[in-house]
């Protein structure tokens, strides 16, 4: 059966907005929502139109930008159907797989690298130790409904914290440091954007030239000490960054 029968579709035909687009959103809301969900087939481009009363380039433009987001596939031989919505994680001191569980997406991470190294320049200057001291270095891959959705590079101080390969593939970073009794106080981030390298795009499941988000933190402890500096790139089709903007008085 369609899922999308059993939904509150309509379009307002006096509104300025584009029926293609008050489909579209209507039906990213749903999927954003749980009404459809991961893996669910939409029914026939043609009876939804006549449900509708629209025209078939309509819908299949509504369906297309959904396609283009990444929140829609198109299988042949098989039909559209629903991957999972976009992860919109705020702006706080929060880690990713805290995000992810609490959206509902199944984390999962990859453990790439797990060495001590010595600090370059760059990460002895977010961390305040000394250039070519030593520093834990972490790469993981985070995962979510068994798809790329992160690379994750973090540098720590060495010796603040166990962290075994197969702790971090259980669990977030973050979780691992209060259980270890590092309180996280504070963070200093930004946050950008560019192209995907071809490895890149080879890592995280797009093509070369993909867009990606990328972010850098420095977080620090209740005694005002850095305990890690991170470095991350996110697909932008499966990710976005939410702000709350509040006007100065």
């Amino acid at each position: 059966m369609d899922p999308t029968v059993s939904l509150r579709l309509s379009v307002d035909r006096s509104s300025p907005v584009p029926l293609y687009f008050q489909l579209s959103q209507q039906l990213e809301a749903a999927i954003e929502h749980g009404e459809l969900t991961p893996g669910s087939l939409l029914g026939n481009e043609i009876e939804l139109a006549a449900r509708l009363g629209l025209s078939r380039p309509t819908v299949r433009q509504a369906i297309q930008s959904l396609v283009d987001k990444g929140l829609l596939v198109r299988r042949r031989g098989v039909g559209t159907q629903v991957v999972h919505s976009q992860v919109k994680r705020p702006l706080e001191l929060s880690s990713l797989y805290d995000d992810l569980e609490a959206a509902g997406q199944r984390p999962a991470t990859r453990v790439l690298v797990n060495t001590v190294e010595p600090a370059s320049a760059e990460v002895a200057a977010a961390l305040g130790v000394p250039e070519g001291a030593e520093v834990h270095r972490v790469e993981r891959l985070r995962l979510a409904h068994g798809e790329p959705m992160a690379h994750l590079c973090n540098y720590l101080p060495a010796g603040l914290l166990d962290l075994a390969s197969e702790h971090l593939e259980a669990t977030g970073l973050y979780r691992l440091m209060r259980a270890a009794g590092i309180t996280l106080h504070s963070a200093r981030q930004s946050v950008g954007a560019r192209a995907a390298t071809l490895a890149e795009g080879e890592r995280l499941g797009e093509p070369e030239g993909a867009p990606l988000l990328t972010m850098q933190r420095t977080t620090f402890d209740d005694t005002g000490r850095a305990v890690e500096f991170g470095t991350h790139t996110y697909r932008a089709s499966r990710y976005s960054f939410e702000f709350q903007l509040l006007v100065r008085s």
